[in-house]
């Protein structure tokens, strides 16, 4: 199983929280460094963010092993021609160490905020198929024409081309209904989706299969990831220790003994020998990679005990 660490960028994570969080990955032997793409915060009232790709930009110069990359750039935030370029950039300033995740956006109150329109669902799934498509051609096609109900080019010929071939791995996000698998089946390298319990997980997987065969396409060459909240610890007391400060971060009064209990189905959540478990139970379903969504960028205990402990275990 591959293992990725996942940080929520818009609650705060400095500059400086983002290099420890790279060398973290880094030493401890984590697959790669992912970020989410917000502008306003989620978990806390308000908080600083800075630029998903920018950062990720700033991070490929200083790192020398991890990938790196988004989960997910929103299509509603750029033009594709600009996500494509930036994304080449980050490619080649780390060597061709670069994964590029698109979704279609959901996050209403960052759109109103920060002057991004917000389609409805059917507006926004379609621009983030257009978006798919012009990216991929960006990075593989020699010259190309586009007319869409959003974008129009003409002669495009976006250099240099990305160091990885025939192009970075292109992760896309999403729930997986009928009209994502069929997107995915066509341009994804891989699909992400949220934590959910084992048989919803098992149903996605399932949908996407589908639409790889009516594609013609291998389903085995389609990855499949999925992320979640992560919060491991020695025992039980580490681990509700660790949901306490995550439910005192948003606020929150609940029990932490009630909340791992509700999400244990969902969540990557327990001691090292239950989210080994958990983890195993999601390579029988076909998952191929998990990206731990560590919710408190300030505990960098809590990454060492995922590197020395479960990913041993896990591979």
């Amino acid at each position: 199983m591959r293992v990725c660490l996942m940080i929520e960028g818009q609650e705060g994570v400095t500059w400086d929280d983002w290099v420890r969080l790279a060398g973290l990955a880094e030493e401890h032997g984590f697959e790669g460094l992912f970020r989410s793409d917000h502008y306003t915060a989620i978990i806390r009232p308000d908080a600083a963010a800075h630029d998903a790709w920018a950062t990720l930009a700033g991070l490929a110069a200083l790192t020398e092993r991890i990938r790196l990359g988004t989960l997910v750039s929103p299509a509603t935030f750029r033009h594709p021609s600009v996500l494509a370029r930036m994304a080449v950039t980050v490619d080649h300033i780390s060597g061709g160490r670069v994964d590029v995740g698109m979704g279609s956006g959901w996050y209403e109150r960052e759109h109103l905020a920060h002057g991004f329109p917000f389609l409805d669902g059917k507006q926004r799934f379609a621009l983030f198929a257009e978006q798919v498509e012009i990216v991929v051609r960006s990075w593989t096609e020699e010259r190309f024409d586009h007319d869409g109900a959003a974008y129009a080019l003409r002669g495009q010929l976006a250099l240099p081309r990305p160091v990885q071939e025939p192009h970075p791995p292109l992760v896309l996000g999403g729930t997986v209904k009928a009209r994502f698998a069929a997107l995915a089946a066509r341009y994804a390298t891989e699909v992400n989706t949220l934590g959910a319990p084992n048989d919803e997980l098992r149903e996605r997987r399932a949908a996407l299969e589908r639409a790889c065969a009516e594609l013609g396409r291998d389903p085995a060459t389609l990855g499949y990831s999925v992320m979640t909240t992560c919060f491991v610890g020695e025992g039980e007391t580490d681990v509700h220790d660790r949901v306490g400060r995550f439910l005192a971060i948003r606020g929150d009064d609940a029990d932490p003994a009630a909340l791992v209990a509700e999400r244990r189905d969902r969540w990557l959540v327990g001691t090292v020998e239950e989210v080994a478990e958990r983890i195993a139970s999601l390579g029988a379903i076909g998952v191929t990679r998990v990206f731990l969504q560590h919710l408190n960028h300030g505990d960098d205990e809590m990454v060492a005990l995922v590197g020395e402990r479960l990913l041993p275990s896990v591979r």
